[in-house]
């Protein structure tokens, strides 16, 4: 959906997903991972790490590298 950002500063590390319906169906997905594939075959991996609000919205963490602005609007692949 996008990435987590404060006031004025904008983490790439980490991003928020969209991953049920429900903050329950959610909390089921905590602790697995996440892979998003870009255009030239690269696949950058993050970890389900919490929830964040009561919609279904999951926060991500990318330890290797953060995710570029192109990655925003695109389906990840849940493992």
């Amino acid at each position: 959906m996008h990435f987590r950002q404060g006031r004025h500063h904008v983490n790439s590390h980490q991003m928020i997903l969209k991953v049920a319906d429900t903050a329950e169906e959610a909390e089921k997905s905590i602790g697995k991972t996440v892979t998003w594939t870009s255009p030239a075959g690269k696949e950058i991996k993050g970890k389900i790490s919490a929830i964040h609000g009561h919609n279904g919205n999951v926060r991500v963490i990318f330890a290797e590298s953060g995710l570029p602005g192109q990655a925003l609007g695109q389906k990840v692949v849940l493992n």
